[in-house]
Protein backbone atom coordinates (compact mmCIF):
# COMPACT_ATOMS: atom_id res chain seq x y z
CA UNK A 1 0.00 0.00 0.00
CA UNK A 2 1.60 3.32 -1.03
CA UNK A 3 2.54 5.85 1.87
CA UNK A 4 1.03 8.82 3.12
CA UNK A 5 2.68 11.73 1.61
CA UNK A 6 3.41 14.79 3.94
CA UNK A 7 4.79 17.95 2.47
CA UNK A 8 5.60 20.61 4.97
CA UNK A 9 6.48 24.44 4.48
CA UNK A 10 8.76 26.47 6.41
CA UNK A 11 6.98 27.32 9.98
CA UNK A 12 5.64 24.14 9.79
CA UNK A 13 6.30 20.35 11.27
CA UNK A 14 4.95 17.21 11.16
CA UNK A 15 4.53 13.53 13.14
CA UNK A 16 3.12 10.13 11.90
CA UNK A 17 2.43 7.28 14.11
CA UNK A 18 1.07 5.78 10.57
CA UNK A 19 4.01 5.24 7.75
CA UNK A 20 3.88 8.19 6.11
CA UNK A 21 6.92 9.98 3.63
CA UNK A 22 7.20 13.34 4.97
CA UNK A 23 9.31 15.74 2.64
CA UNK A 24 10.28 19.59 1.95
CA UNK A 25 12.59 21.67 0.72
CA UNK A 26 15.37 23.53 2.18
CA UNK A 27 17.86 26.28 2.02
CA UNK A 28 19.34 27.80 4.51
CA UNK A 29 16.53 26.46 6.73
CA UNK A 30 17.12 23.08 8.78
CA UNK A 31 14.85 20.49 9.21
CA UNK A 32 15.23 17.84 12.17
CA UNK A 33 13.97 14.27 11.31
CA UNK A 34 13.17 12.26 14.72
CA UNK A 35 12.76 8.71 14.35
CA UNK A 36 11.45 6.04 17.20
CA UNK A 37 13.02 2.97 16.58
CA UNK A 38 10.51 0.73 18.78
CA UNK A 39 7.30 2.71 17.64
CA UNK A 40 8.80 2.89 13.85
CA UNK A 41 7.12 6.07 13.55
CA UNK A 42 8.62 9.56 13.07
CA UNK A 43 8.73 13.59 12.99
CA UNK A 44 10.53 16.09 11.04
CA UNK A 45 10.31 19.89 11.16
CA UNK A 46 11.04 23.01 9.38
CA UNK A 47 12.61 26.40 10.60
CA UNK A 48 13.89 29.57 9.05
CA UNK A 49 15.69 31.20 12.13
CA UNK A 50 17.38 29.81 14.49
CA UNK A 51 15.17 32.57 17.66
CA UNK A 52 13.26 35.01 18.10
CA UNK A 53 9.88 36.64 19.16
CA UNK A 54 7.23 34.15 19.49
CA UNK A 55 4.81 35.85 16.71
CA UNK A 56 1.91 33.81 15.08
CA UNK A 57 4.66 31.93 12.96
CA UNK A 58 6.59 30.19 15.91
CA UNK A 59 7.69 27.45 14.38
CA UNK A 60 9.77 29.20 11.87
CA UNK A 61 12.50 29.53 15.30
CA UNK A 62 14.61 26.85 15.72
CA UNK A 63 14.35 26.67 19.18
CA UNK A 64 10.94 26.31 19.67
CA UNK A 65 10.24 24.11 16.39
CA UNK A 66 12.84 20.88 17.75
CA UNK A 67 12.09 21.77 21.54
CA UNK A 68 8.09 20.94 19.93
CA UNK A 69 8.78 18.37 17.43
CA UNK A 70 10.56 16.31 21.06
CA UNK A 71 7.69 16.74 23.16
CA UNK A 72 4.85 15.72 19.97
CA UNK A 73 7.47 12.05 19.82
CA UNK A 74 7.41 11.84 23.51
CA UNK A 75 3.82 12.00 23.38
CA UNK A 76 3.94 8.79 21.16
CA UNK A 77 6.46 7.15 23.51
CA UNK A 78 7.77 9.22 26.61
CA UNK A 79 11.37 7.07 26.16
CA UNK A 80 13.70 9.37 24.77
CA UNK A 81 16.44 6.87 24.42
CA UNK A 82 14.52 5.28 21.20
CA UNK A 83 15.02 8.35 19.49
CA UNK A 84 17.61 8.97 17.02
CA UNK A 85 17.84 12.26 14.55
CA UNK A 86 19.03 13.11 11.41
CA UNK A 87 19.72 17.03 10.59
CA UNK A 88 19.72 18.18 7.12
CA UNK A 89 20.15 21.79 5.62
CA UNK A 90 21.68 25.04 6.70
CA UNK A 91 23.13 26.01 3.13
CA UNK A 92 24.56 28.91 2.11
CA UNK A 93 21.92 29.69 -0.02
CA UNK A 94 21.02 32.31 -1.82
CA UNK A 95 17.31 33.41 -3.60
CA UNK A 96 14.17 31.83 -2.78
CA UNK A 97 15.34 29.33 -0.32
CA UNK A 98 17.43 31.26 1.89
CA UNK A 99 16.35 34.21 4.60
CA UNK A 100 19.58 35.37 4.60
CA UNK A 101 23.36 35.55 5.34
CA UNK A 102 24.80 33.52 7.56
CA UNK A 103 21.39 32.31 8.93
CA UNK A 104 22.09 28.62 7.71
CA UNK A 105 25.16 27.94 9.88
CA UNK A 106 22.77 29.69 12.82
CA UNK A 107 20.30 27.22 12.18
CA UNK A 108 22.62 24.57 12.35
CA UNK A 109 23.99 25.60 15.99
CA UNK A 110 21.24 25.47 17.12
CA UNK A 111 19.57 22.21 16.21
CA UNK A 112 22.61 20.77 17.17
CA UNK A 113 22.68 22.11 20.48
CA UNK A 114 19.46 21.49 21.45
CA UNK A 115 19.77 17.56 20.42
CA UNK A 116 22.83 17.60 22.73
CA UNK A 117 21.36 19.15 25.29
CA UNK A 118 18.25 16.34 25.40
CA UNK A 119 21.21 13.70 24.35
CA UNK A 120 19.07 12.52 21.37
CA UNK A 121 22.06 10.51 18.93
CA UNK A 122 22.38 12.32 15.89
CA UNK A 123 23.01 9.30 13.59
CA UNK A 124 23.24 11.81 10.09
CA UNK A 125 24.24 15.29 8.95
CA UNK A 126 24.15 16.88 5.76
CA UNK A 127 24.38 20.36 6.16
CA UNK A 128 26.17 23.50 4.80
CA UNK A 129 27.39 23.81 1.51
CA UNK A 130 26.26 26.15 -1.04
CA UNK A 131 23.18 23.92 -2.43
CA UNK A 132 19.53 23.80 -1.49
CA UNK A 133 18.05 20.23 -0.49
CA UNK A 134 15.00 18.29 -1.29
CA UNK A 135 14.26 15.35 1.43
CA UNK A 136 11.93 12.59 2.03
CA UNK A 137 11.73 11.16 4.97
CA UNK A 138 10.34 7.44 5.56
CA UNK A 139 8.91 7.65 9.19
CA UNK A 140 8.23 3.75 8.96
CA UNK A 141 11.86 3.05 8.02
CA UNK A 142 14.23 6.15 9.51
CA UNK A 143 15.29 6.46 6.06
CA UNK A 144 15.69 9.75 4.64
CA UNK A 145 16.10 10.48 0.62
CA UNK A 146 18.08 13.58 0.20
CA UNK A 147 18.33 15.31 -3.35
CA UNK A 148 20.39 18.68 -3.92
CA UNK A 149 18.84 21.08 -6.01
CA UNK A 150 20.73 22.82 -8.12
CA UNK A 151 21.59 26.59 -8.14
CA UNK A 152 19.07 28.09 -10.62
CA UNK A 153 20.12 31.33 -13.07
CA UNK A 154 17.78 33.19 -10.66
CA UNK A 155 20.19 31.93 -7.92
CA UNK A 156 23.26 32.72 -9.78
CA UNK A 157 22.33 36.46 -10.25
CA UNK A 158 21.18 36.86 -6.47
CA UNK A 159 24.68 35.18 -5.60
CA UNK A 160 26.65 38.05 -7.86
CA UNK A 161 23.97 41.28 -6.37
CA UNK A 162 25.22 39.76 -2.82
CA UNK A 163 29.03 39.99 -3.51
CA UNK A 164 27.97 43.29 -4.87
CA UNK A 165 26.44 44.96 -2.35
CA UNK A 166 28.73 43.54 0.29
CA UNK A 167 31.62 45.90 -0.97
CA UNK A 168 29.22 49.20 -0.60
CA UNK A 169 26.62 50.25 1.25
CA UNK A 170 22.66 49.65 0.58
CA UNK A 171 21.72 52.90 -1.61
CA UNK A 172 18.27 53.58 -0.82
CA UNK A 173 15.14 55.68 -2.39
CA UNK A 174 12.82 56.77 0.50
CA UNK A 175 9.28 57.96 -1.82
CA UNK A 176 6.34 59.59 0.48
CA UNK A 177 4.41 62.50 -0.16
CA UNK A 178 5.09 63.22 3.60
CA UNK A 179 8.05 65.11 4.28
CA UNK A 180 7.85 64.61 7.44
CA UNK A 181 7.79 60.42 7.17
CA UNK A 182 10.68 60.82 4.55
CA UNK A 183 12.97 62.42 7.40
CA UNK A 184 11.47 59.92 9.74
CA UNK A 185 12.04 57.10 7.34
CA UNK A 186 15.62 58.28 5.99
CA UNK A 187 16.79 59.01 9.58
CA UNK A 188 15.60 55.33 11.02
CA UNK A 189 17.63 53.75 8.20
CA UNK A 190 20.70 55.63 8.11
CA UNK A 191 21.11 54.52 11.67
CA UNK A 192 22.34 51.25 10.22
CA UNK A 193 26.28 52.29 8.26
CA UNK A 194 25.35 49.89 5.87
CA UNK A 195 22.60 51.18 4.45
CA UNK A 196 22.67 54.87 2.74
CA UNK A 197 19.41 56.92 1.66
CA UNK A 198 20.35 58.52 -1.75
CA UNK A 199 17.31 60.58 -2.95
CA UNK A 200 13.94 61.44 -1.75
CA UNK A 201 10.70 61.72 -3.83
CA UNK A 202 7.20 63.05 -2.85
CA UNK A 203 5.45 61.52 -5.64
CA UNK A 204 5.36 58.73 -8.83
CA UNK A 205 6.95 61.13 -11.19
CA UNK A 206 9.78 62.21 -9.27
CA UNK A 207 10.38 58.73 -7.88
CA UNK A 208 11.01 57.31 -11.86
CA UNK A 209 13.35 60.52 -12.18
CA UNK A 210 15.64 59.70 -10.06
CA UNK A 211 15.48 56.06 -10.37
CA UNK A 212 16.84 56.58 -13.90
CA UNK A 213 19.19 58.58 -12.45
CA UNK A 214 20.28 57.22 -9.53
CA UNK A 215 19.69 53.67 -9.51
CA UNK A 216 19.05 52.86 -6.60
CA UNK A 217 19.36 49.19 -4.54
CA UNK A 218 15.97 49.58 -3.07
CA UNK A 219 12.92 51.59 -2.61
CA UNK A 220 10.62 52.42 -0.70
CA UNK A 221 7.49 53.64 -1.60
CA UNK A 222 4.04 55.19 0.29
CA UNK A 223 0.60 54.32 -1.81
CA UNK A 224 -1.73 56.94 -0.82
CA UNK A 225 0.25 59.65 -3.24
CA UNK A 226 -0.79 62.23 -5.47
CA UNK A 227 -0.70 61.98 -9.34
CA UNK A 228 -0.39 58.65 -9.06
CA UNK A 229 -0.41 55.99 -6.69
CA UNK A 230 1.84 53.78 -4.82
CA UNK A 231 0.21 50.48 -6.60
CA UNK A 232 0.06 51.80 -9.78
CA UNK A 233 3.27 53.07 -9.79
CA UNK A 234 4.49 49.74 -8.94
CA UNK A 235 2.89 47.90 -11.48
CA UNK A 236 5.01 50.30 -14.10
CA UNK A 237 7.91 49.55 -11.98
CA UNK A 238 7.48 46.11 -12.42
CA UNK A 239 6.20 46.00 -16.01
CA UNK A 240 9.51 48.08 -17.02
CA UNK A 241 12.17 48.72 -14.63
CA UNK A 242 11.46 45.91 -11.69
CA UNK A 243 13.65 47.17 -8.24
CA UNK A 244 13.20 45.67 -4.82
CA UNK A 245 10.56 47.88 -3.74
CA UNK A 246 9.37 47.24 0.04
CA UNK A 247 5.63 49.05 0.35
CA UNK A 248 5.36 50.93 3.64
CA UNK A 249 2.07 52.45 3.99
CA UNK A 250 -0.63 53.22 6.62
CA UNK A 251 -3.15 51.19 4.17
CA UNK A 252 -1.65 48.13 4.48
CA UNK A 253 -2.72 46.06 7.38
CA UNK A 254 -2.42 42.23 6.98
CA UNK A 255 -4.67 40.91 5.27
CA UNK A 256 -5.86 44.42 3.64
CA UNK A 257 -6.32 43.94 -0.22
CA UNK A 258 -4.09 46.45 -0.60
CA UNK A 259 -1.05 44.57 1.15
CA UNK A 260 -2.66 41.49 -1.12
CA UNK A 261 -2.25 43.21 -4.30
CA UNK A 262 0.84 45.09 -3.98
CA UNK A 263 2.76 41.40 -3.03
CA UNK A 264 0.60 39.73 -5.96
CA UNK A 265 2.54 42.50 -8.35
CA UNK A 266 5.57 41.92 -7.03
CA UNK A 267 6.30 44.02 -4.31
CA UNK A 268 9.28 42.21 -1.86
CA UNK A 269 8.03 43.41 1.15
CA UNK A 270 4.81 45.20 2.79
CA UNK A 271 5.02 47.32 6.55
CA UNK A 272 1.68 48.43 7.62
CA UNK A 273 3.37 52.04 9.06
CA UNK A 274 1.65 51.62 12.09
CA UNK A 275 3.82 48.92 12.88
CA UNK A 276 7.05 51.34 12.76
CA UNK A 277 5.55 52.82 15.90
CA UNK A 278 6.99 56.38 14.83
CA UNK A 279 5.24 58.08 17.37
CA UNK A 280 7.39 56.32 19.87
CA UNK A 281 10.88 57.04 18.83
CA UNK A 282 13.01 55.39 15.63
CA UNK A 283 14.48 52.60 17.34
CA UNK A 284 11.15 50.28 16.11
CA UNK A 285 11.45 51.68 12.87
CA UNK A 286 14.81 51.14 12.60
CA UNK A 287 14.95 47.42 13.24
CA UNK A 288 12.23 46.72 10.84
CA UNK A 289 13.11 48.52 8.06
CA UNK A 290 17.12 47.60 8.28
CA UNK A 291 16.16 43.97 7.97
CA UNK A 292 14.26 43.95 5.28
CA UNK A 293 16.04 46.83 2.91
CA UNK A 294 19.15 44.07 3.61
CA UNK A 295 16.93 40.90 2.71
CA UNK A 296 15.70 43.36 -0.21
CA UNK A 297 19.41 44.19 -1.76
CA UNK A 298 20.17 41.03 -2.45
CA UNK A 299 16.49 39.75 -3.89
CA UNK A 300 16.22 38.75 -7.95
CA UNK A 301 13.24 40.93 -9.44
CA UNK A 302 11.48 39.27 -12.31
CA UNK A 303 10.30 41.22 -14.97
CA UNK A 304 6.84 40.96 -15.06
CA UNK A 305 4.16 40.83 -18.54
CA UNK A 306 1.11 41.92 -18.64
CA UNK A 307 -1.01 38.62 -18.65
CA UNK A 308 0.73 38.13 -15.55
CA UNK A 309 -0.35 41.43 -13.42
CA UNK A 310 -2.62 43.53 -15.95
CA UNK A 311 -5.30 42.02 -13.76
CA UNK A 312 -4.77 42.85 -10.10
Amino acid sequence: MEKKKIFILPGEMAVSRQPAVIATLLGSCVSVCLYNKQLRAGGMNHFMLPSGARDDMKGKYGDYATEKLIEMMLKLDPNKGNLVAQLYGGGAVVGHLSVGAGIGDKNVAIANELLERHRIPVSKRDMSGTSGRKIFFDTETGAVEMRLIEKSEMTKHAEEKKKLISTRRIRVLVVDDSSTIRQIITKAITMDPGIEVIGEAGDAFEARSLILELDPDVVTLDIIMPKMDGVTFLKKMMLHFPKPIIIVSSIAQKDSKQRQRAQAIGAVDVVDKEDLKMYQGIQTASTLLTGKIKLAAITHVKKRTEEEIGHI
